[in-house]
């Protein structure tokens, strides 16, 4: 009999994968990018000599260039539009390296971007869509990871028992017990909350959340000075002392990775190799992932916590429209547009056969 499985322990590493001078940092959230683009780059450049993306190999980094642009711009933008307009201000805009990407604005702005380069290089846009949703999977995947990491975007609270269950340290439920509230009085921003995680693990120093305080004077971040109580307090603080006070959650980061990212992609590329001899007619493919990405991710809402900025006394699950969250109302418009153009592409290709 096999014996069923509780919770995980989530891994707290550090999102920091290489620390810099200065504010900009090699974080997993941005690598992950870079994986997902150069993963998608190959898979074009295959496409394209194959025949199925109707341009030379060589133009396929411009291309991908031009994806580049379309997800920072449309996701930054997309992320201030409908979760954060606090970033409108614009110093707080440009400052993606601290995050805050929308999915749905970064679809809209690389749907317009490869509209633009399929119009500069005189090839049909439906096809180049439909490339493109064959090459996009593996980022998808390689971020939702990098969401994972950070331990942000988790799970609706759930039950011990609940296979894959984690205790999050960024909880906002713990956010007190792990002194972020002292922290962000003395001035330290998302790197201090990160660091004090890590100490709480006992993976770094503390005078390494110190130097990230910058209301502290430099002799108390030295030793020279005493510290104040309540950051003195700070320093008695770990993990295994809080985690009783963290619910248990689903990581839907991890589920939303293998829902939109592995299993959408292997789905894409079956059709793709059943239909090579013969491939559908432009847009089809594109409307295939619009479906298949919104229908999953509609599904994994249910599972996932939230925006906390829609959550109030008369939205506990944080609806916005029709008792859909964010996600859903954005991802419903998704499936709409991918069932037109799946329905428009097989009509036309049964119009095709038709004697």
């Amino acid at each position: 009999m096999i014996a069923p499985m509780g919770p995980l322990e989530f891994p707290a590493w550090d999102p920091v994968l290489i620390p810099l001078p200065g504010p900009v940092d090699v974080r997993w959230y941005g690598l992950m990018y870079i994986v997902g683009f150069v993963a998608g780059q190959r898979i074009l450049t295959r496409l394209a000599r194959a025949g199925f993306l109707p341009v030379a190999p060589e133009k396929v980094t411009d291309l991908v260039f031009y994806s580049v642009i379309g997800t920072i711009l449309g996701g930054r933008l997309g992320y201030a539009i409908f979760y954060q307009q606090a970033l409108f201000d614009p110093l707080k805009l440009l400052r993606i390296w601290e995050g805050g990407l929308a999915f749905h604005g970064g679809l809209i702005g690389v749907i317009l971007a490869l509209w633009l380069f399929a119009r500069r290089n005189g090839v049909p846009a439906g096809r180049v869509l439909d490339a493109a949703a064959l090459a996009v999977t593996p980022g998808i995947l390689a971020v939702r990871i990098a969401n994972f990491v950070n331990g942000e975007l988790y799970g609706r609270v759930t039950s011990a028992d609940t296979p894959f269950a984690m205790q999050f340290p960024t909880d906002e439920r713990i956010a007190g017990r792990m002194g972020l509230g002292v922290i962000k009085e003395l001035g330290g921003a998302k790197r201090a909350d990160e660091l004090m995680i890590q100490y709480a693990y006992g993976k770094v120093d503390f005078e390494r959340v110190l130097e990230h305080l910058p209301r502290l004077s430099p002799g108390q971040v030295s030793g020279r000075e005493a510290l104040p109580p309540d950051v003195e307090m700070l320093r008695g603080i770990r993990w295994d002392d809080v985690r009783q006070f963290a619910p248990f959650r689903h990581p839907s980061q991890l589920y939303e990775g293998l829902g939109e990212g592995l299993l959408l992609g292997v789905a894409l590329w079956l059709i793709y190799r059943a239909t090579r001899r013969r491939p559908l007619r432009p847009w089809t493919y594109g409307g295939m992932f619009l479906l298949g990405y919104g229908i999953v991710r509609s599904l994994l809402e249910n599972l996932r916590q939230p925006d906390a900025q829609f959550v109030d006394a008369a939205h506990p699950s944080g609806t916005v429209f029709l008792g859909l969250t964010m996600g859903q109302t954005l991802s419903s418009a998704m499936i709409a547009l991918g069932l037109f153009l799946v329905v428009r592409g097989v009509f036309s290709r049964r119009k095709e056969s038709a004697p």
